[in-house]
């Protein structure tokens, strides 16, 4: 803060002389206002004696005016300061021209010995205004005005700063903190004026926005707002915001850049305001790119987090194949149609297709598949748009009809619309289903219950010829619980021996002599025996023909032996199950029974089903090529109930054919005309195929067979199936069996 400079006309006043010739009524007056004044003034001689002081300087200095005025000014004033008074009236009295000198700061000393800085204004006093006369002043006073030019003296007026240097201290703390402040901020700063003009900014709103020092020096602020525009991919917006904004000086606001760079920043406002008048604005812009790129690859994430959940949610409650409901939807839909209003019709149809296992080995999986989705789409137009269809796996479907009043007749529907063939890859297709159906009744039964008594009704149906619904009935439970105690017993008896080889002889139609028999599995049961048909489908059920076969052959190879020995030209024939042919070391385990037994490999035949042939890999048919390479002999059993074709057998790794019992029953007085038959034998001989007719009963048969050239007969006509211990008498009465069709006599045949 500047002080004022005294000039001579104050120091004549000062010093109570007339200002002008005319003025000494005014003196008393001048004299007052001095005296009352807040700085410190002093009259000093060029001696540096102190002439004059006023109250101010007592006040100041602590001294009385009686003890300063005829002393050392020095004494006023600190070490180091004490010589500047010289310098200062030796310029003043150099510069004719220089009424007063500047301010200087010096520091001051008190009576008491304390220190305070203070600034110093003088001005040279002329001798005319010296105090003669003055009753205030000393008794040499009025030598030192004879004196003439040397009595010239300096007014002093002194001035306590200490409190302003503590206020600046306080200044520069503050902006020092406020530049500190500003500077190390993450934001971008920007203040501009009333007026629109940049009135400050920090380095990091230059950094941010690419601004050099030079531009912003040239303080052309339309060239830094055109740099700025460029920039950004809406210009016009960022210009309108900053226009409605100028439009409200008090508004607040916060809005987002969008940069051409792909950066984007966060823009704040508030108005300046210094004792609550808006002066200016003040723009904050922070960097929050890789907020927003963050923020945009959660977006996305979560974007792609619903749309897998919704893939997921369709796919757990979604077949993928046929787009029908799955399992789990299925059940919960039954579950709260049981849960329902009382008395409404809950009906559950299950179904599956017929020998479609055989679908895919013939054709593939790919014309399975398209037959699976097929059959869904046949289901669907069958029922309701509301009835729930379902594919519970492979080629298992069920349907949910709730308030149905006649599910019979969606079952016939059903049934009736799978018999409409169907063409896959040029093949036609005549699919099929066995359905069962089961309906919520008085007992109570909950979902589960309701869908096993329909699974329970659709193995009847199948039992019963398949092509068809059978309707869920009690006895049907009865005839399942027979079945699962079959395959409980059946493994039981594998582990305690219960299961015994019969034999039953083949003969030689062309020798009249038995040449084959052929081992077959027997389950003895509490003294008696259960028919093969019963419990050979619960073995493959179970995967326990494996063992079962396994052991028919180790046991006929044993028992055996020596009457294979006794003729190169006998075989032993052993039936093979497709389960057993699936097991990767089959034809190391024939090898090694037929070692370790000392029977001849080549006197083995194993008798398989057309089935196993038509395996989606081919290792049933190579393990069959590796025993035939070891001289084992295959059979193919059953012959014409399958689908496979006589042009299709010379593709196969076969030496016989077995014609199915079904075909041999044709034949009741041998007199008919059976082309199919002659064919059978025929294009087998044509092929080198050996034929052998099963199911021979009585001689009628026997003989029209041996007319058409057929190879080998087996059939109770000559023997039933006997254990090892009634095989020689079995086969003497094949024999005899045999010659009484010429009227012969074979007595002692073996």
């Amino acid at each position: 803060m500047a002080s004022r400079r005294p000039d001579a006309h104050h120091a004549a006043e000062f010093l109570g002389a007339p200002a002008s010739p005319a003025g000494s009524s005014a003196a008393p007056s001048s004299r007052a206002v001095l005296e009352s004044s807040p700085d410190a003034l002093l009259v000093v001689a060029a001696d540096g004696a102190i002439r004059m002081v006023n109250a101010a300087t007592e006040r100041m200095f602590g001294y009385s005016r009686a003890e300063l005025v005829g002393q050392d000014h020095r004494m006023l004033l600190a070490e180091g300061f004490r010589s500047g008074f010289q310098r200062l009236f030796f310029a003043l009295r150099r510069d004719a021209d220089a009424a007063a000198l500047p301010p200087v700061e010096a520091y001051g000393l008190r009576r008491d010995g304390s220190e305070f800085q203070g600034e110093i204004a003088c001005s040279l006093v002329a001798p005319e205004d010296h105090p003669e006369g003055h009753p205030d002043a000393p008794a040499d006073a009025a030598a030192d005005a004879a004196a003439g030019a040397d009595a010239v003296c300096m007014a002093v007026m002194v001035r306590d700063i200490s409190h302003r240097q503590a206020a600046d201290a306080g200044l520069r703390a503050a902006m020092s903190l406020l530049t500190a402040t500003l500077e190390s901020t993450a934001d971008g700063i920007l203040v501009v004026s009333g007026e629109g003009q940049i009135a400050g900014v920090n380095n990091q709103f230059l950094s941010m926005w690419g601004i050099s020092r030079e531009l912003l020096a040239t303080r052309d602020d339309d060239a830094v707002l055109g740099f700025v525009m460029d920039q950004l991919v809406d210009p016009a917006q960022f210009i309108e915001k900053v226009t409605a904004l100028y439009a409200d000086p008090a508004a607040e606001s916060h809005d987002v850049l969008d940069f051409r760079d792909g950066r984007t920043f966060e823009r704040y406002s508030r108005p300046q305001l210094v004792a609550e008048e808006v002066v200016g604005r003040v723009w904050s812009f922070r960097d929050v790119t890789p907020a927003r790129i963050a923020q945009d690859q959660i977006t996305q994430a979560m974007a792609d987090l619903a749309e897998q959940a919704a893939l997921l949610k369709s796919l757990a409650f979604q077949d993928p194949l046929t787009g029908l409901s799955n399992r789990q939807l299925f059940n919960d839909r039954l579950v709260s149609a049981l849960l329902g209003p009382r008395g409404t019709a809950v009906d559950v149809l299950l179904l599956d297709l017929d020998d479609f296992k055989e679908v895919n080995d013939i054709l593939g999986h790919h014309a399975g598949d398209q037959m699976l989705i097929e059959v869904g789409r046949r289901l669907r137009a069958c029922v309701r748009p509301h009835d729930v269809v379902a594919r519970l796996g492979g080629d298992e479907f069920v349907v949910l009809l709730v308030g149905s009043l006649d599910p019979e007749a969606a079952a016939a529907r059903i049934v009736e619309s799978l018999k409409v063939p169907l063409w896959i890859d040029g093949t036609m297709l005549r699919p099929s289903l066995s359905l069962g159906l089961a309906s919520i009744s008085e007992d109570a039964v909950d979902a589960s219950e309701l869908l096993r008594r329909a699974d329970v009704a659709m193995y009847a149906a199948k039992a019963a010829g398949k092509n068809r619904y059978l309707r869920f009935r009690p006895e049907m439970m009865t005839a399942l619980v027979r079945r699962t105690e079959m395959e409980a017993g059946l493994r039981l008896a594998v582990d305690s021996g219960q299961i015994a080889v019969y034999y039953q002889p083949i003969l030689s139609a062309e020798r009249g002599v038995v040449v084959k028999v052929e081992a077959l599995a027997r389950w003895e049961r509490d003294g008696e025996i259960v028919p093969p048909q019963q419990f050979i489908p619960a073995a493959e059920r179970s995967g326990l023909i494996v063992e079962i076969g396994t052991e028919v052959l180790l046991r006929g190879c044993t028992e055996m032996k020596s009457w294979l020995a006794e003729d190169s030209s006998r075989f032993l024939a052993v039936n093979v199950s497709g389960v057993q042919l699936q097991h990767g070391d089959f034809a190391e385990l024939v090898l090694a029974v037929t070692e370790s037994c000392g029977v001849d490999p080549r006197q083995l035949v194993l008798e398989v089903t057309e089935s196993v042939f038509f395996g989606d890999d081919c290792h049933v048919i190579r393990q069959l090529v590796a025993l035939r390479k070891a001289g084992v002999r295959v059979a193919l059993d059953d012959f014409g109930t399958g689908y496979s074709s006589l042009g299709r057998l010379q593709e196969l790794p076969v030496d016989t054919l077995k014609i199915d019992q079904s075909f041999v029953a044709m034949i009741h007085t041998g007199a008919e005309k059976l082309p199919i038959l002659t064919s059978m034998i025929s294009m087998a001989h044509g092929l080198g195929l050996t034929v052998t007719a099963e199911g021979v009963e009585t001689a009628a048969q026997a003989e029209y067979l041996i007319r058409l050239e057929c190879d080998s007969l087996q059939g109770f006509f000559f023997s039933a199936p006997e254990p090892g211990s009634g095989l020689e008498p079995a086969i003497s009465r094949s024999a005899e069996a045999f010659a009484s069709l010429r009227g012969d006599r074979v007595p002692g045949n073996r």
